[in-house]
């Protein structure tokens, strides 16, 4: 036993050895007489608080250092510190958890459905288009994420039960529904808005997000989950030439603070998010409607305080943080990642 333990300080002896000359670069670095740097090495090395490499990229300055170590090689070792941070496990805050996300094959809903899975959480995502939603599974389960995808019409009352049950289904369970699923329509007055296309943004918008909630409430309750409901900034301020799309999304917010109050002593957590610009398809898609698309994206660039559009990925971030333990006390909000688009609405239109 005694021999084994000897053999393997000897080949952890080695080892380091080999690291710090790679450090250095040249082999007459080597100096076997520099011992308190190589048992200071091994000290790190044999610590129960953490692994040899954990060690060596965050607590290299409390070892005794050759006098021939130079700042490049203490450098080297510092590098360690953000190259192995990469390397840690992220804390898998949605491990075991099961998501639906509908509009899930892309934009906001495929960012989520990418965080969702980075965070462990397995993943249904509901979409009409099967090239994308295909698309989109494929690169999900490529990095990693247990993920499905399964065509679903929002507006059809058949299709938001499918996709609930093939959750269930697959799964057993449903932690979370993400109801993102939506359109805006291009800039339109009143007076151009039929009623028929009033009521088919109703149904798209809005009434899809009520058969999201109805029919995943039942096994919500079960695991005590949550909803999210993707609304817009519009929600709150409004916005101009977009009547049909502001009321939609000013419904889905009354839907929430509704649903909150109702579902709060079984346990289901209901909140909304209220982004701002979004680089998204739909976004290039309103772009390539303008004389110069360019111009329009920067225009839209500049609304914001920070001087950009928000990714997917950080509206995923957003949601993975309200659909997990972190969020516990949190329902009925209205949460606006909004880059600061909100503010400052007097020095914009300034000349």
């Amino acid at each position: 036993m005694l021999q084994k333990a000897a053999l393997a300080r000897k080949h952890v002896f080695v080892w380091l050895s080999v690291v710090y000359h790679r450090a250095a670069g040249r082999a007459n670095h080597f100096q076997p007489n520099n011992a308190a740097w190589y048992r200071g090495l091994v000290t790190i090395a044999f610590s129960r608080r953490a692994s040899v490499y954990h060690r060596i990229g965050t607590r290299y300055d409390r070892v005794p250092m050759p006098g021939n170590v130079t700042s490049s090689h203490r450098n080297f070792f510092g590098a360690g510190k953000s190259l192995l941070k990469t390397r840690e496990r992220l804390p898998m805050k949605l491990a075991g958890k099961v998501a639906v996300i509908t509009g899930g094959s892309k934009g906001i809903g495929f960012g989520c459905a990418k965080i969702f899975g980075k965070y462990g959480a397995r993943v249904i995502i509901a979409a009409r288009g099967e090239e994308d939603g295909k698309r989109a599974e494929q690169e999900l389960v490529a990095a990693g994420t247990e993920a499905a995808f399964v065509s679903c019409d929002v507006t059809r009352e058949t299709d938001m039960k499918a996709v609930i049950g093939s959750a269930i289904d697959r799964w057993g369970q449903l932690d979370c529904i993400v109801n993102n699923a939506g359109w805006h329509p291009p800039t339109i007055s009143i007076d151009e808005i039929s009623v028929a296309d009033f009521e088919s943004l109703l149904r798209l918008n809005l009434t899809s997000t009520f058969m999201g909630c109805k029919f995943a409430i039942e096994h919500l309750r079960k695991t005590r989950g949550n909803i999210i409901n993707m609304s817009s900034e519009v929600a709150l301020i409004g916005q101009s030439s977009a009547a049909s799309y502001a009321t939609t999304k000013a419904g889905q917010l009354g839907l929430t603070r509704a649903l909150a109050i109702d579902l709060a002593s079984e346990g289901v957590r209901v909140n909304a998010v209220c982004p701002a610009g979004v680089m998204t398809p739909l976004m290039r898609e309103w772009a390539s409607t303008e004389f110069d698309p360019d111009t329009a994206l920067q225009s839209v660039d500049h609304i914001h305080a920070m001087g950009r559009m928000a990714t997917i990925e950080e509206m995923g971030e957003v949601c993975a943080f309200l659909a997990s333990d972190e969020a516990s006390f949190m329902t009925g909000q209205t949460i606006c990642p909004d880059g600061g688009a909100a503010l400052g609405y007097g020095k914009k239109w300034n000349p």
